[in-house]
């Protein structure tokens, strides 16, 4: 069985992270998110 994921490396995305998650949230098995050193509020936009 195959399995599809989404990995992304982002940085200060707080303004986008949520509509982008939402959009491939059943498109993909798993998604992994990589930050680079974010200073903006992304973490609290990611809803685990």
């Amino acid at each position: 069985m195959s399995t599809v994921s989404l990995c992304m490396i982002v940085k200060n995305e707080e303004e986008y992270i949520e509509a982008c998650l939402e959009s491939v949230k059943n498109l993909v098995d798993e998604i992994i998110i990589l930050d680079t050193g974010s200073t903006d509020l992304v973490w609290q936009e990611i809803k685990v």
